[in-house]
């Protein structure tokens, strides 16, 4: 009877293994393909949470069981099929992070090879698989990592699961925001903790004290923040209508930071100016409401401004009850905006599209699909929409430039060059002490979170995403 139950395909293994299929071969994000998958196969429970675990431990923790199996191949793990892979990838989560009996998960991965694969990929898979029970997951590293003396970036990447190329990057990120380097093994450990959720309420619709009665615990620094240590956010009231939404505390702080920072003159006009998915468009435009004001919300892709209006549907419901100003969607280039409308707003943000590598614990699989090279191809795109929000913002107006990764080149860089820029153009702007101004949005000190005027929030620290801010005054 065990041998039935165990040579049968389940579904929550199934499960994460389209999951992984679909992130390897057509590119997809796994915060997305899952909950729908999970919705088609009608999981839930227990068992929901078993196919989560498995497809989001694999994409954390593929490149230190690639290091494990390779030592168990006689071909280089590269030659094997990508579906062959991930399989001994779902196996090898089981047999060394989770409390899963050794033959239950050989035996149920092989059965899925079989129907996903074929019998003859089942019989490599079962040969590998049976070999990782002698030891376990400290004994193989024991065996698999470089010595560290010798090699520091390939010992840290395959013991932390990076690419080599993103430990350098983070490693120089910490430096050049003032951080030990020393603090990288825990902000690579910190990448691979799942987060916990968090939830914003949108300001005027919702508070923090609201879903703090509902059994979550406030959150650590955002005033609008409360955190769910389990079950499911889309159960709560408040979410399902609109008011209340997940989002990770630093994105809150980021949106929640540009609205504190006072403006010159009059302040009705707001700019989200690259606004999907929503979130931040959503506080954005909930505050601006409370202070008669209103957002544009700019986004360049129609998939993703069908997002925002959904995000802002709560916002736009109250506009519409109070006979006030709703707030706008625009299908648009964000890097238009600023010689179309020249200083027409009063505040813009820029969340700016990036590498994401602030966001690994929410997004591993940014970590095996980014490059190098993408560094180099945002950086023009970064430019431009930072330099589109400054001509948008009249004299006197304050725009915010965000980015959830913390490397140098997104960040400080980014914003160096547009400040020399449009000093030679003409167009002054100021750097305002971001840093100072977060401690009055948080209430208290945020040890850390410093980067000269700038803020950069860290996993390891915080327990946000790396989010980077920056606030920039127009002053001619």
């Amino acid at each position: 009877m065990q041998q039935d139950r165990y040579t049968t395909v389940d579904v929550a293994r199934q499960v994460a293994f389209d999951v992984l299929r679909a992130v390897d071969a057509e590119d997809a994000y796994a915060n997305l393909v899952l909950p729908k998958t999970l919705r088609q196969r009608r999981l839930h429970g227990r068992d929901a949470a078993f196919a989560t675990e498995l497809a989001y431990g694999v994409l954390r923790s593929r490149g230190t069981y690639d290091a494990i199996l390779q030592a168990c191949l006689d071909r280089p793990i590269e030659q094997l099929d990508p579906p062959v892979r991930d399989l001994l990838r779902l196996g090898a989560h089981q047999l060394l992070a989770l409390r899963v009996p050794d033959h239950a998960a050989v035996a149920t991965t092989v059965a899925l090879t079989r129907v996903a694969v074929g019998t003859g990929a089942a019989g490599l898979v079962n040969a590998v698989l049976r070999k990782l029970p002698a030891r376990d997951l400290d004994g193989w590293l024991a065996e698999v990592l470089p010595d560290a003396a010798a090699d520091e970036d390939t010992h840290l990447a395959v013991r932390w699961s990076h690419p080599q190329w993103v430990v350098r990057s983070l490693r120089e990120a910490l430096r050049a925001h003032g951080q030990d380097a020393a603090q990288l093994p825990d902000l690579l450990a910190a990448d691979n903790a799942a987060p916990a959720v968090a939830l914003t309420a949108l300001p005027g619709l919702c508070d923090a004290a609201e879903l703090v009665a509902t059994g979550a615990r406030p959150g650590r620094w955002s005033p609008t923040a409360a955190v769910m240590d389990g079950g499911d956010p889309g159960a709560l009231p408040s979410v399902r209508d609109g008011r209340a939404r997940v989002q990770d505390e630093g994105s809150q702080l980021a949106a929640l930071l540009l609205t504190a920072a006072a403006v010159e003159g009059a302040d009705g006009r707001w700019l989200d100016l690259c606004a999907g998915p929503g979130g931040k468009a959503a506080v954005l435009a909930a505050t601006a409401a409370q202070r008669g004001g209103h957002l544009v919300a700019v986004e360049v892709s129609e998939h993703r401004t069908r997002l925002v209006e959904s995000s802002l549907q709560a916002v736009t419901r109250a506009a519409a009850q109070a006979g006030t100003r709703p707030p706008e969607v625009r299908t648009a280039d964000g890097r238009e905006v600023g010689t179309e409308e020249p200083g027409a707003y009063d505040r813009v943000l820029v969340d700016a599209p990036c590498t994401g590598l602030g966001a690994l614990r929410r997004r591993p699989e940014a970590r095996w699909r980014r490059t190098p090279a993408d560094l180099g191809a945002l950086g023009p795109l970064q430019r431009a929409l930072l330099t589109s929000a400054v001509q948008a913002v009249r004299p006197g107006g304050v725009v915010a430039y965000v980015t959830c990764s913390p490397v140098l080149a997104e960040t400080r860089l980014v914003v160096d060059d547009v400040v020399r820029a449009q000093g030679k153009r003409g167009l002054a702007l100021e750097r305002l002490d971001t840093a100072g101004l977060l401690h009055a949005v948080t209430g208290a000190a945020v040890p850390g979170a410093a980067a000269g005027t700038a803020v950069q929030l860290w996993p390891h620290l915080h327990g946000t995403d790396a989010m980077h801010v920056q606030l920039l005054r127009r002053t001619s």
